[in-house]
C-alpha cells in the first residue's frame, strides 16, 4: 500500500509532531534519570558487579534474566532512535542497555563508550546540573 501525500493531514502531521515530542521527552527523561543515579565510581575498573549477589539463587536468577530482557530491548530501542528523524537519544540508551547486559567485555565497552571525550563531557555536565559528582574512569 503507497501512501501519497494527498492523504496526509494537518491532524496526522500534527499528531506525527505530537509523538514525535513525547517519544523524545520521555527517552530524555528516562536516560537523564539513570545517569544521574549511577554511582560516580560505576565505570571504574575495579567495581565489583554482582547482581543481587545476596539474594535466593532463584529470585537471583529470575532478575538476571529480566535485567538482560531488558537490556536487550534497550539496545534494539537505542538503535532505532539512532535512525535519521526517530526521536530520542540512541547512543546513550544503547549504552544504557549494554549496562544492563551480562556478557564478557561488557565492562571494557562501556569504558570505551563513556571514555569519548563528548559522551564524558555531556554525562557530567548532566550529573554537574543535579549536583552529582563527576564520573570516575
Amino acid at each position: 500500500m503507497l501512501i501519497s501525500f494527498s492523504m496526509v493531514t494537518w491532524q496526522s502531521a500534527l499528531l506525527g509532531v505530537l509523538l514525535f515530542v513525547i517519544t523524545f521527552a520521555i527517552s530524555l527523561a528516562v536516560v537523564s534519570f539513570i545517569l544521574v543515579k549511577i554511582p560516580p565510581d560505576y565505570f571504574k575498573e575495579d567495581r565489583p558487579n554482582e547482581f543481587w549477589s545476596g539474594r535466593h539463587p532463584a529470585i537471583r536468577l529470575l532478575g538476571i534474566i529480566g535485567k538482560n530482557i531488558l537490556g536487550v530491548l534497550l539496545v534494539a530501542l537505542g538503535i532505532v532512535m539512532s535512525i535519521p528523524g526517530v526521536p530520542g537519544q540512541g547512543f546513550l540508551t544503547i549504552l544504557l542497555g549494554i549496562m544492563l547486559l551480562d556478557f564478557p567485555g561488557r565492562q571494557k565497552l562501556e569504558r570505551r563508550i563513556v571514555s569519548q571525550p563528548q559522551v564524558l563531557k555531556n554525562i557530567n555536565k548532566l550529573r554537574h546540573r543535579f549536583r552529582k559528582a563527576e564520573l570516575v574512569l
